[in-house]
């Protein structure tokens, strides 16, 4: 059983950080855009389907699964790295939810950032991303 929850819980982390990295991307684009033309209006749907259709549900099944391994494997959680790990999760939830506001604000076009600011934004994930993958293989500490 340990096997398949595993497959599904990387699974599942793989489409969701997909998603995490590939928004800001868009939110790039869509800062350049003219509030109303037919290229952002374009981008809100794109922004709506990655958000709610693939992200979100990626995100909640990635907690799944990932809570579902740690109720298999207990001892997990009197790891060091893994109190890290998880911390680096609840921080990556918290940015999908700072994304999320982000679309809403697209959405009624009342953005006020610039591309830059969306281009920094999208290395905060790789860099949670990052962490993530060094604590859960090297483990080290």
């Amino acid at each position: 059983m340990y096997e398949w929850v595993k497959a599904l819980h990387v699974i599942s982390v793989i489409a969701w950080m997909a998603g995490i990295l590939y928004l800001p991307r868009l939110y790039v684009y869509h800062a350049n855009a003219e509030p109303g033309s037919e290229l952002s209006e374009t981008f809100k749907v794109m922004e709506r389907r990655l958000l709610k259709a693939i992200m979100t549900p990626a995100m909640i099944a990635s907690f799944v699964f990932g809570f579902w391994l740690l109720w298999l494997i207990p001892d997990w959680m009197s790891e060091p790295w893994m109190h890290a790990k998880l911390a680096c999760v609840f921080a990556m939830a918290g940015i999908h939810g700072y994304l999320a506001a982000i679309r809403k604000r697209f959405e009624a076009d009342s953005n006020t950032k610039s591309h830059t600011f969306y281009r920094v934004l999208n290395e905060v994930p790789t860099v949670l991303m990052v962490v993530v993958v060094i604590l859960v293989i090297v483990k080290p500490f």
